[in-house]
This record gives structure tokens, C-alpha cells and sequence, in this order.
């Protein structure tokens, strides 16, 4: 069920938990307990600003893991908030550290996984700083992001839907997608990269 490498966890590191659309997993400024999976649902990470301003740091959806950084820290630096009803499971704080010290190949897992995390956060700040909506769309898609609804696609390169759902139209239009299913699209093949 849990992502490599924290299957290796002893099954007492585990709490789960389940939750209606707008509790709270935790608060800012709460003592951390742990990392979470969402085993189904989805959970927004937001921060309050010093000025006040409530501001989305990350949507984690089903399958995503979400406060690794509590890992090192004692407190929890945002609010993570449900967005739709939640299974989530909370792997001890104190079970991954006590494996990162003992395994190594743990270690080497959990380093992989942020690493590639790091890649993903990095290829969000470049989405976003696409102005053109199409441009945004294309190249998320082409980025392979569109894996959930075209609502949570929309959110993770920061459209509205309607914006997110106008440019799929007329990229669709224009040739430049191919509409494969229902809120499912794919980069059209260019005729260079079509076989004889």
C-alpha cells in the first residue's frame, strides 16, 4: 500500500486515519507527529502569510505523500486541509528516523523519492511561469501531469478549470492534442515523429 521505500517500516509506524471535506491532518504551528500517504481523497497544504494571506502550497491527491519536511522539523509550517473526503495514513516521525539511521537502503529510498520530488516542484514553478493558458496546458500535458481530473490538473498548474478546460479545446482544435477519452487528452504525434 505505502510508496517504496516505507514499506520496509514496521506496521505499529502506522495510523490511519479518515476525514470529511475541510478537517484538518494538522494545523500550523502543531507539533509534528509524522509523514502522511493519502490513500484516497485529497488534502491541501496551505500557509498563512505574516500579512495574513492564506496561500496554496501544494494539493496532494491520492497516491501523493505530503509533509516530509516534518521529518527534521518540531513544528508543522502550513495547515493541511481536506479537499474531499480522506483516507490518509501517518507514518511516526520517530519509526523513519530510527530507519534512516539503521538502513541504508531506506536511506537511498527516501533520498530518490525527494529527489524526485524536487524535480516535480521544479517543473510546477516553470509551468506556472507560462503565461499563455494554451502554452501552460500544452506543456503540462506534453510533461505527462494530466493524471487526475482535468479539475486536479487545473489546480497543480495553478488555471482555473474553466481557463484549463478552454485550453484543452482549443489546443484539441488547433491539432495540437488528441482528446483520448473523457477528461483525458495526449500530444498529437507530429508528422516528423510518425513512422512511415
Amino acid at each position: 500500500m505505502l510508496p517504496t521505500p516505507f514499506g520496509a517500516l514496521d506496521e505499529k509506524s502506522l495510523s490511519q486515519m479518515r476525514y470529511s471535506i475541510g478537517d484538518h491532518v494538522f494545523r500550523q504551528g502543531d507539533t509534528t507527529k509524522g509523514i502522511f500517504f493519502v490513500a484516497s481523497g485529497g488534502i491541501r497544504l496551505t500557509r498563512v502569510t505574516e500579512s495574513g494571506n492564506s496561500v496554496t502550497i501544494y494539493n496532494a491527491q491520492t497516491g501523493d505523500m505530503f509533509a516530509e519536511a516534518s521529518i527534521y522539523s518540531d513544528h508543522y509550517h502550513c495547515d493541511a486541509i481536506c479537499t474531499a473526503p480522506s483516507e490518509v495514513v501517518r507514518i511516526s516521525k520517530q519509526a523513519i528516523q530510527k530507519q534512516l539511521r539503521e538502513d541504508t537502503a531506506f536511506s537511498e529510498g527516501i533520498t530518490k523519492r525527494l529527489a524526485v520530488q524536487v524535480q516535480d516542484y521544479r517543473q510546477l514553478l516553470t509551468l506556472h511561469a507560462v503565461k499563455s493558458a494554451n502554452d501552460r496546458v500544452l506543456l503540462a500535458v506534453e510533461l505527462g501531469k494530466l493524471t487526475g481530473s482535468v479539475t486536479q490538473f487545473a489546480n497543480q498548474i495553478g488555471l482555473t478549470k474553466e481557463a484549463c478546460y478552454r485550453a484543452l479545446r482549443d489546443l484539441s482544435d488547433q491539432g495540437l492534442l488528441t482528446k483520448t477519452g473523457r477528461g483525458r487528452y495526449a500530444p498529437t504525434p507530429r508528422s516528423e515523429d510518425r513512422l512511415p
